[in-house]
């Protein structure tokens, strides 16, 4: 069964969403700091159960499922009529588009990442020699960035979906008159050879 291009938009806006909502929520479950315990010339750091870093890797594998989908979805063939990639990229917006969608993927991925990392570093390694230690956690605030920027990259992948199905029926239209321009000024020439 092939995919249609609204399916494809829906699976797309679907695991944009879902990583926005995991990103969020991950944000504010993430707990301020730990408690410090003082033992023989260390400190451990007992941290409160939170879902955090499991929610904080949910979120990136959606985001990275939602680029592939959006990708896929740009270069694929519908209704078994396909286009050359060089066709879409004639269009500046969709490369502008295309470029953009790119770009706010990787630092999504990278918003959300990079504190989901810290954190399972943080509950991992919980015993320091510094006693002057405060416990910390991830630094507050990137993950909800990231999935805020999530959420666009998702919306971007989107809009140039749509301009890549406006290349498409442009060079299908242009395909089909080239044909049907052709067939009618041969057979002209058929009628004027036969008079």
């Amino acid at each position: 069964m092939a995919v249609t291009m609204k399916q494809m938009s829906l699976i797309v806006s679907l695991f944009g969403f879902l990583s926005f909502i995991l990103g969020v929520i991950a944000e504010n479950k993430k707990p301020a700091s730990g408690t410090p315990i003082n033992g023989k010339g260390v400190v451990i750091c007992k941290y409160p159960s939170d879902p955090t870093v499991a929610l904080g890797y949910l979120s990136a594998a959606f985001l990275l499922a939602c680029t592939v989908a959006g990708y896929k979805s740009l270069f694929i063939s519908y209704k078994g009529r396909s286009v050359p990639n060089s066709v879409l990229f004639k269009s500046t917006s969709f490369s502008v588009f295309f470029n953009i969608a790119l770009i706010t993927s990787g630092l999504a991925l990278s918003l959300l990442l990079w504190p989901t990392i810290t954190e399972q570093l943080h509950l991992t390694r919980n015993v320091h020699r510094n006693l002057e230690t405060s416990c910390p956690t991830a630094k507050t605030g990137l993950l909800g960035g990231g999935a805020f920027v999530s959420l666009d990259s998702c919306l971007f992948w989107l809009v140039a979906l749509m301009l890549a199905d406006n290349a498409r029926e442009d060079h299908f239209d242009e395909a089909d008159n080239r044909n049907g321009d052709g067939n009618s000024s041969s057979r002209d020439v058929n009628l004027k050879i036969d008079a």
